[in-house]
């Protein structure tokens, strides 16, 4: 196999599965970020399988907002590295939950590990050529994001 030809789609291939688990994550915080308190606590209960026990409710909506704002910033390939890195905590976290719920690997763990795995891969390999990642340094190097003033 030609892998020359194939590194040629690796960044297209980077936008697809950006954007398809970006709007997955947006599906998904969505009703947790909108849901408010009762929903935060909830979420938050989650914590306790890892021996926290306090503020539930603020467990909660980070988690949300992890899974809501990581998901828009894979979409617009912005500020991925760090939007994988809470949202692969947030996977952690979801995973020892259903675990230690005894929901087994088909109940529900699997399903957060293989997210956590998804948002692994991007950390480590970044957001791709077709990202706001890759487009706004390049663009300030140009001079055109720089103010009129600090240009010599």
């Amino acid at each position: 196999m030609n892998l020359h030809v194939s590194d040629r789609f690796r960044d297209a291939g980077l936008l697809v599965l950006r954007v398809g688990i970006g709007l997955s994550f947006v599906g998904y915080g969505a009703p947790k970020l909108l849901g408010g308190p009762p929903v935060w606590e909830d979420l938050g209960q989650a914590m306790k399988y890892l021996g926290i026990r306090f503020a539930p409710a603020v467990w909660g909506f980070l988690a949300a907002v992890s899974e809501f704002f990581g998901g828009m910033a894979l979409v617009a390939g912005w500020l991925v590295r760090p939007a994988a890195f809470f949202l692969v905590c947030t996977m952690c976290v979801a995973t020892v939950q259903h675990i230690g719920r005894g929901d087994g690997y088909s109940g529900g763990a699997f399903h957060s590990i293989e997210m956590g795995v998804v948002c692994l891969s991007l950390l480590l390999v970044g957001a791709g050529r077709y990202s706001l990642d890759e487009w706004l340094p390049r663009r300030r190097r140009r001079g055109t994001g720089v103010p009129r003033e600090s240009r010599q």
